[in-house]
C-alpha cells in the first residue's frame, strides 16, 4: 500500500489551511450531526441502491469499489481522489460553504477529524450501528473517530509504530539495536563516528513525527472538552521528547534530509540513514521506493522512554467520514461499514494496507506473514504487538491542521536557527493558542 500519500501533508505548507470554525456548532462536545437513521436504514438503502460519491486518496479503496458494487448491484459508487490531505479538506469545506458538491464519503486523518466532528461537518454515525462496532478496532483508531458521545467515522487503518532499521548497517558496525531512547542517542553517536556519512535517522521537522513521540512519552499536550481546549507543550511526555531530540540536534547526528525526498529513499537505500521510527504502514513504501534495502532491513518495538516498558504511539492512519451535507447517509454508512469493518478489510490487506480491525490484527494468517523485503521476518507479529500497546488518553486538536501547518514556522526552527526546542514547543503552544481563540475557542495553557 502506498501510504505515502497519508503521510504528504506533513510537508504541506500553511497555504489554503482549513480554517473550520464554531459557527456551526450548537454547543458542546457532545452534540453532533446525525443523519437520525438506524442499522435498518442501512439496510434497506443497500437493497434499494442509489448513488455515491467518495473522495478517497488512499488506493486499495479502487478494488474495494469494485467489490462493493458487485455484492450490491444496485448501489453505484464513484471513487474520486479530490486531494491529499489538506488539498482535499479543503476542497471539502469549500463545498460544505457552497452548499454544493459534497461527496457522501471522504477520506479524513486521524489528526484532522476532531475539527470536522465538532464544527458539525461529518455526521454522528452511531445510530447506524457504529455503536455497535466497539471492539472492532484497535483502541488507538477507535478512540480517534470518538468525539464526546458521538462516533464521526470508522476507522479504515492505523499507524502502531516501531523501529525499522537496517540491520547491515549494525551488524557491519558492532552496534546494537536501540530499545531505549537513551540507548538510540547512543547508537546515533557510534554510528556516526563509525562512518561520518551515516546517520541514525533524519529529521528537519515533522509535527506527526513530534507528537507520535510525546505520545509515546505518556505526554497529554491537547486537551479538549467541547469548545474548551487546554494546551501545554512543557508537560512531562513533551519535555522527554525535547531534551531527546535536543542532544540529537546539538551533536549534529540527525541527517538533515525531509521525509519523502528523493534524497530521503537515496538514504534509505545506501545506507546513510539507519533508521526511521515511523507507523505500520511503511512497509509497502520501503518495498516500493528502497529496492536497493531488499534483504536488509528489518522491525524492532519502538525504543523506549524508560528500560523494559512497551509503550507505543500512533503515526498517521485515516478514517471514512460521512459528511453531514450527503442526502445519502444510510447508503454511505454501509459503504464504510464494508469498506472497513466487513469484506473490505481483506481486500485492503491484500493490497498492504495495515488494518485498525483486531480480528485481521490477531489472525494466524496475517501474523505468520513472512516478508521477503525484510529477510523473511515475520514484521505483522511485531506491528501487531505495537498495536496492542499504544498509550491511552491522547487527543488532538480540534484545530490541529492549523497548528501542525504552522509547526515548521515554530518548533521547526530548532533545527536550522539554534533555537532550544523547549522554546520552539513554547511558540507553537503560543501561535496554535491564539489561532483558537480567534476561532471561538476557549484556550487553556
Amino acid at each position: 500500500m502506498s501510504i505515502r500519500t497519508t503521510r504528504t501533508l506533513r510537508a504541506v505548507a500553511a497555504t489554503g489551511v482549513v480554517a473550520l470554525g464554531l459557527a456551526a456548532c450548537s454547543g458542546g462536545g457532545d452534540s453532533g450531526s446525525g443523519g437520525g437513521g438506524s442499522a435498518d436504514d442501512v439496510a434497506a438503502a443497500l437493497e434499494e441502491g442509489g448513488s455515491l460519491t467518495v473522495w478517497a486518496w488512499e488506493p486499495t479503496l479502487e478494488q474495494v469499489v469494485t467489490d462493493f458494487e458487485a455484492e450490491y448491484p444496485n448501489v453505484d459508487v464513484e471513487l474520486v481522489n479530490a486531494g491529499t490531505g489538506n488539498d482535499q479538506y479543503t476542497a471539502l469545506q469549500n463545498a460544505i460553504a457552497a452548499g454544493k458538491g459534497v461527496p457522501d464519503v471522504a477520506q479524513v486523518e486521524y489528526y484532522a477529524l476532531p475539527q470536522f466532528a465538532l464544527s458539525e461537518a461529518v455526521a454522528d454515525l452511531s445510530s447506524f450501528g457504529a455503536d455497535e462496532l466497539d471492539g472492532t478496532f484497535t483502541p488507538g483508531p477507535w478512540n480517534a473517530v470518538q468525539q464526546g458521545e458521538g462516533i464521526y467515522g470508522l476507522p479504515m487503518d492505523s499507524g502502531p509504530m516501531a523501529l525499522f532499521y537496517n540491520e547491515e548497517l549494525f551488524t557491519q558496525h558492532g552496534i546494537e539495536v536501540p530499545t531505549t531512547w537513551d540507548g538510540f542517542v547512543e547508537a546515533a553517536r557510534a554510528l556516526h563516528a563509525a562512518d561520518p556519512n551515516v546517520y541514525i535517522t533524519n529529521d528537519t521537522g515533522d509535527a506527526g513525527f513530534a507528537t507520535s513521540l510525546i505520545w509515546q512519552a505518556g505526554g497529554q499536550p491537547f486537551q479538549v472538552d467541547g469548545t474548551d481546549v487546554t494546551i501545554d507543550l512543557a508537560d512531562e511526555g513533551s519535555t522527554k521528547f525535547a531534551e531527546t531530540w535536543q542532544t540529537l540536534i546539538d551533536e549534529e547526528l540527525l541527517a538533515p534530509v525531509s521525509s519523502w525526498s528523493d534524497e530521503w529513499y537515496q538514504g534509505l537505500g545506501n545506507g546513510t540513514i539507519a533508521t526511521l521510527a515511523i507507523g505500520a504502514w511503511m512497509p509497502a513504501n520501503l518495498e516500493s521506493g528502497v529496492p536497493d534495502g531488499a534483504g536488509k532491513w528489518r522491525v524492532a518495538p519502538l525504543p523506549q522512554w524508560e528500560e523494559g516498558a512497551s509503550a507505543s504511539a500512533e503515526n498517521g492512519g485515516s478514517a471514512l467520514s460521512v459528511p453531514a451535507a450527503s442526502e445519502n447517509q444510510a447508503l454511505a454508512y454501509g459503504f464504510l461499514e464494508y469498506a472497513n469493518a466487513g469484506d473490505g478489510v481483506q481486500t485492503r490487506v491484500d493490497g498492504g494496507a495495515f488494518p485498525a480491525t483486531t480480528a485481521e490484527l490477531e489472525s494466524e494468517e496475517f501474523q505468520s506473514y513472512e516478508s521477503e523485503y525484510f529477510g523473511g521476518q515475520r514484521i505483522n507479529e511485531v506491528l501487531a504487538e505495537s498495536a496492542t500497546n499504544v498509550v491511552e488518553g491522547w487527543s488532538y486538536l480540534p484545530f490541529q491542521v492549523y497548528a501542525n501547518s504552522i509547526f515548521n514556522d515554530t518548533v521547526g526552527q530548532a533545527y536550522v536557527s539554534g533555537t532550544p526546542l523547549t522554546q520552539g514547543l513554547q511558540d507553537w503552544q503560543d501561535a496554535s493558542a491564539a489561532y483558537g481563540k480567534e476561532q471561538g475557542f476557549t484556550v487553556n495553557e
